[in-house]
Formats: C-alpha cells, structure tokens, sequence
C-alpha cells in the first residue's frame, strides 16, 4: 500500500440468519406467516364439455374471466366444443414455469416446451378449427426440470382475459400476448398467469445478527441494528427439501440505507442454504415441515433439513457487482476445503487492503486467490452524484413511456410501491427512479428492498418509494392509494377509483422529447445488450473490460442525460424568481414564499399544463429544492452544475446539447495489484497442513483476523465549509479554464483574464489579510472598494470567488448591510449569483445583527458632520488664498499638479477609475478626511510601494556605483550639470540642430520639469505612476510600507532570459506568452518562440537606519537574492488553492510560507504590489531570519518593494543598455552593476540623435541609425545586445522623456516598423529583432498600467 491514507471500500462484514439464543420458541416463530401459501400448479388439461367431458379429479376449471364472463376456449368455433383450461396443483412433480400459445404452421415448439394436443380423453385439445384458410392453436407450457423443483419461479394462478369488455391483467400477472380466438368471429380472449416462487413445508423467522467484523462501531458510522432484516427481507426460513433436490445457488441483492442525515449506505448481500439439525425442531414444527410421519409419528428420512442464511457487505460506495464476486468467493470458500488459511483471513485482507480507486490508482486488480480475482475501476468523474442506479435496468425493465410515467408519479409524490422477484433488480431501478429527477431530492420514506417486518410504511399517510419481493403479495394486499409497478411484467397497477398517470400529463414539448429520446436509446440498447460475462481471467480483465463494459456505460450517462436535460428544460429559468433577503429578517424570512416568487414562475410557464406545475411546486421536494438554492449546504456544487445545465438546454434544439461532460484528466490505465493473504510455511519451507474447513458457514473468530499495519481511512461525510475559505467547485474551475482558453485567442481579452485571476488571487487573501487588521470592517470597506474599481475597470472576472468571499467575511464579521451592496454590485455588473454565492449571501444577512431600526441618534450625527463638512470646505479657499500671499507660485501649484499628474500620466481610460477609487475611499474615513487636503495629497504621493532612487539620500553604494561605471565609458566626461533638466537643456541647443526639433524636445523638458523639482527622473519616478498604487494607503498606514523610514527594501524584477537566443523577455512579453493551462508553467518566447519558464527575481538590501546611513553590516553586492518560477495568475491561483486545501487558511499568516512556499509568496508579492492591493505579506519578510540578519537594529525595520522592470542581473558581458548610459550621461544615482568595460559606439551623440529622431515623430530614422551604428562596429553583432531593439528606444525614451512619451512611442515605433518592413524586409527585422511587441503583450502592459520602474 501507498504511505497516503486512501478510503476504504467495506466498511463491515455481516453475517446474518437464524441468531442463537432466540428469545421466542422456534414452534411460535414458525406459525406467524404462511397462511395464504398457494402450492404451485403442476398439471394443464383443456377440456370439450360439449362433447361430455367432466373435469378431471384434483383439477380445478377455469369457468369465468376476469369481468365473469364466460371462459370458453372456443367460443370462435362455429361447431362450439365448448372448451375449457383445467389445471392441478401440488408438490408431486416439478410445478409449471411458463404458459404460452401455438400456432400451428406458423411456429414450432420450442426446446424445453409442451403441447397440449388432446383433451384427457383423447380428443384433438386445438382450440381453432384448423380450416384451409385457418391454423391450429394449441397451449403450451414449459416445466421445471426434476432437480429444481423448489425455489423456482413457477406459476400459482392461471386467468382468462376480454379486452373487448374493459377486462386487463391482475397485479402482478403475466399476459400471453396471443389470441385464444382465432375464429372468424367471437371476442378476442387472452391468457395470463402469476408466478411466484415455488416452496413447500417451510417455517419463517426473523433475522438476526450471528456475527460481524468489526466487532466496535466506526465513529462515524454506526452499524445499523436492521442489518439482519435487510439482508432476509423475507425472514429465515427453515425449509424440508426431497432428498433428489439440485442444490440451490446463492441469490444476490443489494439495499440502500439512509441515516438520519440523508447519508447513503450501500449494502450487498447473497442469500445461500445449509443444512440444519432436525434435533433443535419441536414434534409438532417437524410434523409441519414433513419430516415425521403425522398417524405414527415414523420419522421420513427421505428429506433434508435446510435453513436460509445470508453474508452481507456494507459500503459508502455502490460497487455492487464487485461485491457480488467476493461474497460469492467467500461462500465458495466456507463450502469447500480444507484450506490452509481461515476465512478471516481473506475477509480482513479484502476490508483493510482493498482502496476506494482514486485518480492515483483508477484501475484495481484483487486476487482473492489463485483461481479468483476482481477488477474496481474508478467510477465515471461527473458532477453528478454516485449511486447505485441503472438507468439501464430502469429502461429494459420498464420501457420508454412507462419510465416517463414513473417519473410523473415521483415529481408529484405519490406513493409508490415497487416489486419483483429479482431483488437486486428492485435497488437498481429504486436509485434510478429517485436520481432522475435531479435536482429535486426525494425527501420522503425510501426503501428500495423493505423487509417484510417493516412492511407497514406502505400505510404511512405520506408518500414513499419502497420495493418489496414479489411474494409479499402471497401474504398481503397492498394499500388502494398505492401505485404497483411490477418490474417483472411491466405493468403498473392504481386503485380504479383514480385516474390513471399518464407520461401526456408532463409539459408537451419536454416529455414528446423524453419520450423520443428514451425510445432510440431502448432500440440502440436492445441491438447491443448483452448480459454480463464472466470474468475469470486475468486477460479478459486488463484487455476486454473497457471494450465489453464502455458502451453499456456510454448508455447508462446517455439515458441518465435525457432525464437531466428534461429536468432543466422544466425548471428553465427558476433562478430569475429567487427572492434575495435584503432587510432585517423577520419569522417569515425563511419560508419558502418569501424566498421564491412563485406566482410569477407559475405564470411563465405553459397555460396547459398549470395543474402539473401547481403540484410540483406543492411538493417537499420542490420546496426544499428552494430552500437548498437559497442557503448554504452540501448540495452546492451539484446546483450549480445543474443551472449550468440549464443554460445549456435554453437553445432552440436542447436535445442536440450534450449536458454531462466526462473528466478524462482522471481516467488512465495505471492498475495497482492486491495479492491474496500468504500462507504460512513451516520452519522447513514445506507447506503448512490445511486446517480448515467448514460444515456451514462459520461463525467469525476475532482472533483469527488480521489487524492492519496501515489502517485506511473511513470515509466520513463532507460538509459546507462554515468557514470563508475560497473552495471553487470542478464546475467553476472548468468553466474559468474555457474562458481562458477562448480570451487566451483573443488579445485584448487575454490581459483582462489574467488581471481578474490575480484580483482573485488577493480576494482569496483577504480573509487572511482581514483576520491580521484591528479595523475589521475598514478592511471589508477596503475590499468592497476594490469590487467597485474592479467593476470600473471591466475586469474579466473567471468566477464568482470574489464577491462570494466577501459576502462570507461579512456575513463572519457582522455586516449585512455591507453584504447587501456587495450583491447589487454584482447585479450592476451584470453578474447573475449562482447556488452557492447566493446561499452565502442569504447566510450572511440571515446570521448577522442588523443594526438598528432606530436611525434618530445617527442622522443626527449625521447632519452635524454635514455641517463641519461645509463649514471645512468654505474654509479652504480662505487658506487657499492666505497661503498665495506667502508662499511662490511654484510651490503653491505643486502639489494639485502632482494630484493632477498621477491621475493622468499614462492618458488611459482607466485613470479616473483610479481617482475615483482613491477619492471614495479618503471618504470612507469618516472625519478623518477633514484634516486637510494637502496632508492627504502629501501620504498620496510619498506612500507609494514603487519609489525610485531619488526618494531617498544617495549613499555610498550610489556613488560608488556612479564612479566605477564613468570609469567604464569610452572615458566621457560627466556633463556639467547632473540633472536630466540640465542635459535636455544641452541637447536642445547644439550648434546644428534644427528648430523644430528644439522646439519639440523643449516641450517635453517643460512637462518633465513642471512634473517634479527634483534633479533627475527615472522609470520609477513617484510622479509618474498610476493611481492604482494609492489604493489602500489612505485607510490605514500599517498597510503601508514607510517609504521614508524603510529599512529593508526588495527589489523584483520578472525579466527572463531565454536560453535558446540569448534574449531578454520583459514582463508584458511573458504575459502574453502565457496559455490558459493551469498546469503549464511555460511562457514562449517572442523572438524564437521556444518555450521556457519565466523567473522571478527578488533581492533583498538593507537601507540603513531613518537618517539614511547605511549599517556596518551591509556590503556593496552581498545582499541575498531569491529566484523562484514566475507564475501566470492561472498557475498560481491553482497552486494556491491547492495548498489551502492541504494545509488551511492558517499558512498564509505563519512564517513558513516564506520558507516552504517561496514560490507561492513572492508570486503573491509581486501581483499585489503590482496592482497596488494591500496585504500584510511584508510582515512575514521582517519576521524572517533574513531580515534579522541584515537588519542589526532593533525593533525590526519596515520593508518596502520596488518592482524593477529590467532585469536585476544584467550580464555585464554585454553592451550596457542605452538608458543606463543616459542615466550616466544625466548623473542618476544608480545601482551597481560592475559593468566592464565595452568599446561600445554608443556615444552621447548617438543617444541624443535618437531622442532627436523620437522627439520629431521619425522613429525609423532612429531605427536605421542604430542599425547603421551596430553595423560599423568591426567583428560585432546584436548578439552584443541582449535587449531588443524596441526595448533599448523604449527605455531611453523614458529615461529621457518620462512614461507619458510609452503609449505615442509604442504607435510610432510600429508605424516605423511598418515603414522599414518595406524597404529592409520583415523577415530582416525580425532577425535582428526589432519587430515591436504582439498585440497582446501591449494590451497587457496597458491593463496592468506599467507601474515598474528600471
């Protein structure tokens, strides 16, 4: 066995019979049943009472049918004989098993068949004349053979039918569906017999329990005190047998239990014979039993004693046919020998070795023993749930219309009364009938084989399904307000005071469709049916399983999918009249017509058939289907495969739809092998002796069973998590992974998939994130905010995780209200609540404390803040004005054009998504937000997670990186001023250049100049990034990072280099490279489309103390770095979802996520500082070993991120890139590389032609100059460059002229692209790799709104 815990497939092992130690004598036990046992008939006669003949003696005539008319055989003849059927019964030979008609001429007797071809006296028995023109018609019967002439199926009553005068068959009788009359006139006549089991001198007892194994109870599931009665529904019985008797085999059956909690057990039971001591019968019991004589008291030894006993399993799971072959084992087993091993050996190995199959092992091979062995295969994954239904048995046994009748009668909970003489038969088609009508559940008394103690539930005054033998009819009449199905005839029988059910009574369109559907399967299942073979060979099991056994299996979801397509065309759009609770709830909140709108469904359905729907919705079924709709339960995943279902069949032809859609990823053919127990050997290898061996089947020594050194695991019922973990049902994941792989083709919906995903991400997070903030419900404030930018944003959102999550905290943490807007946000979203968001948010808003109904206090305060409010804002221009008198123009204007700035740098759509999000949520604070706008604008700008290297004093690490790369540079003199003001100032004013491009240029120093008044401006300039960075900072600053104090800072950076063309991929280019697998961690390349895993890089530095002193401890390159694999949202929300289920909620908090999932936690850092989302993951990095090592002060410093577009390790081997020299030219503090030294052509010159040729809208003569400088340079190519073309003009496009230049960039440089592809090649281009980024690359790099820096 495997080290995992898997299920076990038995849970007990039963034996039952006729327990020991009974407290009621055996000759009062013996004479409680049997009074109407009719014997069976063993002789026909047809006689002429018109020619004189009487009946013979010890037979009885059949003078009447059914109505009383006239039974003659012959009333067709014009010369009427007036002929009649007789018939004998008895035990004095083998008892008549069928009945039949003979035409003669037409057909032959069949093998095994008698004709009755003359009377008892002689004469001709044909009931026609058998003219020219006509045939002879003659009964035929078919009897048991000598040795079986007990326990056999044989007739008890014979009947004569005129369907002319409205006569129909008896309950439970069989029609010969052949006409008696073949004359030229007279009503046509019919025959039809009952048959039932053949017994003789039998006693009847109760069942008891003589052993089982376990001996003690599993805690989770008891076993059940009925047990014995369910395995002998109709009782022991203590039976005398003819010594000439054929031994009789085993009979299988199965029976379902149903706990108190709706739980299934699943039972398999074979019911056998063994002899019995004639010393432990009373005199009289034997005189009954025919074992003494009754005049002399002589015992008669020409007969045997035999009691009925049984052996039963029991399981969660309805592996019955599995369970038929080892009961059948362990019985062949206990009647054979002697062994060397006991029979508890092979029990216990089968219960503590055999698994449950799983997707790791979904074929199991058992070997009972060397000459048995069976096969378990993982049943089909769908969302339905398992059980033991045959929708197959269901259709041979009752036909396409009266399947459709039965299902009639199950939506409208009438009582039901099953039988037939093929028990197992009765639990097959019993699950079928209350499986069909998913999603409504059989609430009621269900009891597919009833025991015949138990047989009063048929007067319950409720409805039931409840299946019985066949010959519980030998001692009872059913109730008249039951419905009988005989699964053996296919006849249903009702009182005839009622109307009879009909399929028509089912809404037109849906039921024709059923009807048609069920009747194609019936011809295709008749064509290919074929009974179960045996399957004793270990090659038949590997080879011919799936070839014999996959068709039967392909009809039994095909008939079971008619049924489910049938159920969600009825209850089409049911949804829409869900009533959600949006008040304080009151007694009547919960019921039923407060919770769905009942009569606007009733008036969207068909005018015809109102009285069916009127009924269905009055039922259990149908109103605690609402009730599981509305609130949370165990059912959710299955409701909502079923509303999935039902927008599937709402198209013109649903029957064309297929509903079920099998998981294959599960299926594989890996097969795990079970041996049989070993058998000992002696201390010489010689076998041991065989000690075993058994009269009758033993009673089970607890001794001699083995206990297991791994015990499997008792499978235990799930329940709804009560919980706000984020569970996403198989539904949810594979709908996610079709819109992925739809958007994944369409490039600007692939960017808003991952965006939503990685939103997911963080709302997975927040419970978590809630559970750590003192301020709760600001924390719920917080997330609410960020659906609603969400919204703002048209976010594609894969599911429903979101919303549902925060419906779950709110309703954890008391905030109905907050619930309620969560779900009109939804709706406004356009986003209908499936089962289980909607039964969350009903939870929420039932379970919390609604405020109170009295707002006096609260408008009062209410209008007083209104008050201060105005009286603040009339106050503002007041200062506004004293400060212009004091304070210079520049400064005055500064901070409203940094407000300004950030809510507009990047001229997309979504900035004042942005704004409003940020203003909204300063609002959230109450009367904080009344401190001033300046202050609130100050935390805006220098709260951001992103800061370049201005924002803090350089240190020595800066200078130091600045002189050894000067060193480096073609021995170029640092320019006079070293702020990029000043160098634009000298790139404007050559002495050749031209006045346009001044003038062009000069603008763009102006906005950057006006942007800031610091000295230099970088890709990570504080002013330049989207509002999406001021999410979550105005509400609490222990969600920020302290940019000003930090101690520790992390740099990332998800810049990749391919292996196979020495290329760096930036983040925008792996995004897009990304497939809608969640599996797959590859991203492909866009310059030799090889396919590689991208990476994520982190470093860790320590800034030093607030004063911006570095510690002694650090030093220049020795900060630690992380690299883990850079996960796409898809990916990574999979991963994590996993490892909540594995390990809880609770990791996310402690610190070894770090540690044990590090790439799970920097993936999660790296998207939530991307999108500005807070979270408290940076507590886990001050907490870390890492931090304490850097950091030598105490307390712990604070840690910030900054995410770096470019790469944290340039190969250094290459040409430095162009802004890197910019920067140097510009006197920008940098990080140190330790670049060598290049004879690069890259001069000053150089980099400001090409701002020049940027600057004036003629990208293409950029593109060709720097083509033209790479081609100068003797014995060197672009492999001296590691970023591409595009990529080295976008960065020193933003070096220089700052991230408002990326969208007007990104358009011209394609439009130069376009223009060069002509004259130069596209192929050309692309070899040199200055094609500009795909579509989809730039989409995502807009969506995600670029807040990386360099």
């Amino acid at each position: 066995m495997t080290e995992e815990k898997c299920p076990q497939l038995v849970d007990y092992f039963v034996v039952a019979g006729l327990a020991p130690g009974g407290s009621a004598p055996l000759d009062e036990e013996g004479q409680q049943r049997g009074c109407r046992v009719v014997e069976p008939v063993t002789d026909l006669a047809v006689i002429a009472r018109g020619l004189g003949e009487e009946v013979p003696e010890g037979f009885t005539c059949i003078e009447k049918t059914q109505g009383g008319h006239p039974a003659e055989l012959s009333a067709g003849l014009i010369n009427n004989p007036h002929m009649y059927l007789c018939y004998r019964r008895g035990h004095d030979k083998p008892p008549i098993l069928e009945l039949g008609v003979l035409y003669e001429g037409k057909e032959v007797v069949k093998q095994g068949w008698y004709m009755i071809e003359t009377t008892p006296y002689s004469r001709s028995a044909s009931l026609s004349s058998g003219g020219p023109a006509t045939h002879r018609t003659f009964l035929t019967y078919r009897r048991a053979p000598e040795s079986q002439a007990l326990h056999t199926l044989g007739v008890t009553d014979i009947s004569l039918l005129l369907p002319s005068k409205g006569e129909v068959a008896p309950h439970t009788f069989c029609r010969v569906e052949k006409n008696l009359n073949t004359g030229i006139w007279g009503p046509a006549l019919y025959l039809c017999y009952k048959r039932a089991v053949a017994k003789a001198n039998a006693l009847v007892y109760e069942a008891g329990l003589i052993s089982r194994y376990p001996e003690a109870d599993v805690e989770s599931f008891p076993l059940p005190e009925s047990v014995p009665m369910f395995c002998l529904p109709m009782g022991v019985t203590v039976e005398s047998w003819p010594l000439n008797t054929k031994y009789q085999l085993p009979v299988f059956s199965t029976f379902v239990l149903t706990s108190a909690c709706g739980d299934k057990v699943y039972g398999a039971a074979i019911q056998f014979y063994e002899a019995f001591p004639r010393e432990c019968l009373s005199e009289r019991q034997s005189v009954r039993l025919g074992l003494v004589s009754v005049v002399d008291r002589r015992p008669i030894t020409n007969r045997t004693l035999q009691v009925k006993k049984s052996v039963c399993v029991l399981s969660h799971w309805p592996f019955f046919t599995v369970f038929q072959k080892f009961l059948t084992f362990v019985y062949r087993y206990s009647i054979s020998g002697p062994h060397v091993l006991p029979l508890e050996k092979h029990i216990s190995s089968f219960m503590h070795n055999v698994p449950f199959p799983s997707p790791q092992r979904p074929r199991i091979l058992v070997q009972l023993s060397p000459y048995d062995n069976l096969l378990l295969c993982q049943p089909v994954s769908s969302p339905l749930l398992l059980s033991g239904a045959s929708f197959v048995k269901l259709l041979q046994n009752l036909g396409p219309e009266n399947a459709c009748v039965l299902l009639l009668a199950v939506l409208t909970e009438h009582k039901l009364l099953l039988h037939s003489l093929r028990p197992d038969v009765l639990t097959s088609v019993s699950e079928a009938l209350v499986s069909m009508t998913f999603p409504l559940r059989w609430h009621c008394p269900y009891i597919p084989l009833c025991p015949l103690r138990l047989a009063d539930v048929l007067c319950a005054p409720m409805p039931f399904i409840v299946g019985v033998h066949s010959s519980y009819f030998d001692l009872y009449d059913p109730p008249t307000d039951v419905v009988c199905v005989d699964l053996d005839t296919n006849t249903i029988f009702q009182a005839e005071d009622k109307k009879p059910l009909s399929w028509r009574s089912l809404p037109r369109k849906q039921a024709k469709m059923l009807v048609n559907t069920l009747t194609n399967l019936m011809k295709t299942l008749e064509k290919i049916y074929t009974t179960g073979q045996e399957e004793a060979t270990l090659e038949f099991l590997l080879t011919d399983y799936d070839l014999i056994y996959g068709r039967q299996k392909q009809l039994e979801l095909e008939i079971q999918e008619a049924f489910l397509r049938f159920m969600s065309c009825l209850l089409r759009g049911y949804r829409t009249y869900l009533l959600p609770i949006t008040q304080a709830p009151s007694d009547r909140t919960t019921d039923c017509s407060s919770l769905f709108n009942l009569q606007g469904f009733l008036k969207s359905r068909e005018r015809t058939h109102q009285k069916f729907y009127t009924q269905l919705t009055r039922t259990q079924m149908f109103t605690q289907f609402i009730e599981e709709c509305s609130f949370v339960s165990d059912r959710h995943a299955c409701l909502e495969f079923f509303d999935e279902c039902v927008q599937k069949s709402d198209v013109e032809k649903p029957e064309e739809v297929r509903l079920i859609d099998l998981d294959e990823a599960h299926s594989g053919e890996h097969t795990v092998f079970i041996m049989p127990p070993e058998e000992p050997q002696e201390p010489d290898g010689s076998e041991c002796p065989t000690h075993y061996s058994y009269e009758t089947f033993p009673v089970l020594c607890m001794d001699l069973f083995d206990r297991p050194q791994d015990q499997l695991r008792v499978p235990t019922k799930g329940s709804a998590p009560s919980s706000p973990a984020p569970r996403r049902t198989k539904q949810e994941i594979k709908l996610a992974q079709k819109r992925a792989q739809i958007y994944s083709a369409v490039p600007d919906m692939w960017s808003k998939c991952l965006l939503g995903h990685c939103y997911g991400l963080w709302f997975i997070y927040l419970p978590t994130f809630v559970r750590a903030e003192s301020a709760k419900v600001r924390a719920l404030q917080t997330a609410y905010e960020v659906l609603k930018h969400m919204e703002t944003r048209k976010v594609v959102l894969p599911d429903e995780v979101c919303y549902r999550i925060l419906m779950q905290l709110c309703g954890q943490y008391g905030q109905p209200v907050l619930a309620v807007r969560v779900l009109l946000e939804m709706k406004k979203a356009g986003i209908t609540p499936n089962t289980i968001t909607y039964a969350y948010y009903n939870k929420a808003v039932l379970e919390s404390k609604w405020p109170s109904t009295n707002q006096g206090g609260r408008l009062r305060w209410a209008k007083l803040r209104n008050v201060l409010m105005a009286v603040a804002q009339f106050r503002q221009p007041i200062r506004q004005r004293q400060k212009s008198g004091s304070v210079g123009s520049n400064q005055r204007s500064r901070p409203q054009s940094n407000l300004i700035r950030q809510s507009s740098w990047s001229g997309l759509s979504e900035s004042s998504s942005h704004e409003s999000l940020t203003g909204s949520m300063v609002k959230s604070n109450s009367l904080n937000s009344m401190r001033g706008s300046t202050d609130s604008e100050y935390t805006i700008r220098v709260c951001l997670p992103f800061l370049c290297s201005q924002c803090r004093p350089p240190g020595p690490r800066d200078t130091v990186s600045r002189k050894a790369v000067d060193e480096n540079y073609n021995n170029v003199s640092p320019p006079s001023r070293g702020s990029l003001a000043g160098k634009l100032q000298q790139l404007l004013t050559p002495t050749h250049a031209r006045p346009q491009v001044a003038e062009s240029l000069l603008k763009a120093k102006e906005r950057l100049y006006n942007a800031t008044s610091e000295s230099s401006l970088s890709m990570g300039s504080d002013v330049d990034l989207p509002d999406t960075t001021n999410l979550a900072f105005p509400l609490r600053k222990s969600w920020d990072t302290n940019q000003e104090g930090a101690g520790l800072e992390v740099l990332m950076s998800s810049c990749s280099l391919c292996r196979s063309c020495n290329s760096l991929v930036y983040d925008e280019e792996i995004m897009a490279g990304w497939t809608s697998d969640d599996s797959n961690l590859n991203s492909s390349c866009p310059f030799c489309s090889t396919t590689f895993v991208p990476l994520l890089n982190a470093e860790i530095c320590d800034l030093g103390p607030v004063c911006g002193e570095r510690s002694q401890g650090s030093s220049v390159g020795g900060s630690p770095q992380v690299t883990v694999a850079y996960l796409s949202p898809l990916v990574l929300r999979k991963e994590l979802e996993s490892l909540l289920e594995n390990e809880g909620e609770a990791v996310l908090a402690q610190g070894q996520l770090l540690d044990s999932h590090s790439i799970i936690f920097w993936n999660m850092v790296w998207y939530f500082h991307r999108l500005g989302l807070p979270s408290n993951l940076l507590q886990l990095v001050r907490s870390s070993p890492l931090a304490h090592q850097l950091a030598q002060v105490t307390p712990l410093p604070t840690v910030r991120v900054r995410l770096l577009w470019d790469t944290l390790t340039p190969d250094t081997d290459h040409w430095p890139p162009l802004y890197i020299l910019w920067r140097i030219h510009s006197g920008v503090p940098m990080r140190n590389h330790s670049w060598r030294r290049h004879n690069h052509p890259f001069t000053l010159a150089f980099l400001e032609e090409v701002l020049r040729w940027v600057g004036m809208n003629e990208v293409h003569k950029g593109i060709t100059l720097f083509l033209e400088t790479i081609a100068k340079q003797p014995g060197t190519t672009l492999c001296c460059l590691s970023r591409s073309l595009y990529r080295e003009m976008l960065f020193l496009t933003l070096a220089a002229m700052g991230r408002d230049h990326v969208a007007a960039f990104d358009k011209k440089y394609k439009a130069a692209y376009q223009r060069l592809s002509g004259s130069l090649g596209r192929e050309e281009l692309r070899r040199k790799r200055a094609q500009p980024p795909s579509p989809k690359a730039v989409d995502c790099r807009r969506s995600f709104l670029l807040p990386l820096e360099c």
